[in-house]
């Protein structure tokens, strides 16, 4: 029996620091780094990273549904990132760093945007919430030396992470169990 894969995709930031707490689940099949949501095709990463393209940095999580539902990997996402930071993540500024939940169908759109609303009424944030929930674009795999960096490059990435003062933000606001 051949398996049932989705798609969901997410801009949280640098896409170095969005692929590892998705690619670490029981069917998830694959976390592909790249670029959505700009006017240029077949962009590189030296044009996203000037901010004028349109392109968010984001990831692409292809899963099981059956094993991991699209709700699963909401939840997964909101606490790596900064919802109310519009101007980029972390020490990563600019345009193609925001945050933006990419629906692939009805369904998808309908769990997103219920998601931000449970976010918006924890009162959690005293900011307001400014991730973006968009319809899903042409998706443009990063280069290959950004693909599975944490693995590829364990001492940059985690020099980068630390750098970034992610981690930091979300022992603060996320973790407070």
């Amino acid at each position: 029996m051949e398996k049932k894969l989705e798609k969901a995709t997410f801009a949280g930031g640098c896409f170095w620091c969005m692929v590892k707490p998705f690619d670490q689940w029981d069917g998830v099949e694959s976390v592909i780094s790249g670029y959505t949501g700009g006017h240029l095709e077949n962009p590189t990463y030296e044009e996203v990273k000037t901010g004028t393209t349109g392109h968010y940095e984001a990831v692409q999580i292809t899963y099981e549904p059956n094993k991991i539902s699209y709700q699963q990997i909401l939840d997964l996402y909101w606490p790596q990132i900064d919802p109310t930071d519009d101007g980029g993540q972390f020490h990563d500024r600019g345009p193609q760093y925001r945050t933006a939940i990419f629906y692939h169908n009805d369904d998808q759109k309908r769990l997103a945007f219920h998601s931000l609303e449970v976010l918006k009424i924890s009162n959690r944030f005293q900011k307001e919430i400014v991730t973006k929930i968009l319809p899903a674009n042409i998706f443009y795999p990063a280069e290959v030396y950004h693909q599975d960096f944490y693995k590829k490059n364990k001492e940059e990435y985690l020099e980068d992470r630390e750098k970034s003062g992610r981690d930091e933000f979300i022992e603060k606001n996320w973790d407070q169990n």
